[in-house]
């Protein structure tokens, strides 16, 4: 009997492609569209976004072409709670966070693995680029073949009950031979391009979105300097992120970088920008995929955002689930909120939200 497997299709040409793949490898595959963002009308516009009715449209010839179900289910509350309240709880306390990882583990790999299961689903699959293994008794996550899609900063958080139950097939190919797939078969999608970085922001302007969606007031206050002098005042810590020296609104004579984010006097605190290099951090809630725990010292290169190279550096096991990272070279704006990963050449270590810059 065929293993059946339930893929979450966003209309584009990964999961797409990812939906025929696991077809020409046998699986029974059934595709799914998670709803997630909630109705306004901002997003409905948003032409060919994650979950608007064009990617819904295109997902469903998709499934037509290939002779498989195609589903919608709803996940908007879900996603409300655990995505976006988080996301806006994060600015408003000064942080950056990365919705995605959220989303993965709270939503993907989560919730929809648990619908999946119930609809007597051996797997899940998406069209991430990265590759799920088997090694020995455990779970494996490692790099995909592309190393410029490559997305396993993001995949950091899954267990290996989630990880046993997933299946990425994209990870064996680069994004060029994806979309070549996409044509071969037919299929409208192999010229879509890619998709945004907030799926639930079509213009990626964050603080706006928050300012406009979040029922909370955004309080201006005072950019300072590390001596604490008024230099100027900024719409609201909501708008700025560490290391950002655009659109700060301040003339100084020379470029100044954001420094640091104080939510409890409402200062965004800006300097020079060898201020902003740093050799280490403190990450909590952590999760490890190679093993359980950090028991002693481990050498791993680790990335503290999606679009960073990994650097060499230490993990030092600390208590209540927290680990000290110690980078060979300082590091630039290494961000409270954003997640940092570990690595051992090609494979996943883990990782964790940065809590502390040291």
């Amino acid at each position: 009997m065929k293993k059946k497997v339930v893929i979450g299709m966003s209309g584009g040409v990964d999961s797409s492609v990812a939906a025929y793949l696991l077809q020409e490898q046998g699986y029974e595959v059934i595709g799914i569209m998670m709803k997630l963002s909630p109705d306004n009308p901002d997003y409905e516009e948003n032409e060919g976004g994650c979950c608007s009715i064009s990617a819904a449209n295109d997902a469903r010839r998709v499934a037509d072409v290939l002779d498989i179900p195609f589903y919608v289910m709803n996940f908007k509350d879900v996603f409300k709670k655990n995505v976006i309240d988080n996301f806006i709880d994060e600015y408003m306390e000064g942080r950056t966070p990365n919705p995605c990882i959220v989303c993965n583990r709270t939503i993907k790999f989560d919730e929809f693995l648990r619908k999946a299961r119930a609809l007597g689903a051996d797997y899940i699959a998406t069209g991430h680029y990265a590759k799920v293994e088997k090694q020995g008794e455990r779970y494996v996550l490692k790099n995909s073949l592309d190393n410029k899609k490559d997305q396993t900063y993001a995949l950091y958080g899954l267990t290996q009950e989630q990880l046993s139950h997933t299946l990425m097939p994209c990870g064996e190919y680069t994004k060029p031979e994806i979309r070549k797939i996409a044509e071969r078969i037919g299929l409208e999608v192999f010229k879509k391009r890619d998709s945004q970085e907030i799926c639930f922001i079509p213009d990626n302007d964050h603080g706006n979105y928050i300012k406009k969606y979040s029922g909370r007031e955004i309080k201006q206050g005072n950019f300072v300097d590390k001596q604490g002098k008024i230099l100027g005042r900024h719409k609201g810590i909501v708008y700025y992120t560490i290391g950002q020296r655009k659109g700060l609104g301040i003339a100084l004579g020379k470029p100044v970088f954001v420094n640091d984010i104080n939510p409890l006097t409402n200062q965004v605190i800006v300097g020079d920008e060898e201020d902003i290099f740093k050799i280490g951090l403190i990450a909590k809630e952590l999760n490890f995929i190679i093993f359980d725990t950090l028991t002693s010292n481990l050498k791993v290169t680790a990335k503290i955002r999606y679009s960073a190279k990994p650097q060499s550096a230490t993990l030092i096991p600390m208590v209540n689930n927290r680990v000290k990272v110690i980078f060979d070279e300082k590091q630039r704006a290494i961000t409270k909120g954003q997640s940092v990963v570990f690595y051992l050449e090609n494979l996943v270590v883990g990782g964790g939200v940065i809590e502390e810059i040291l």
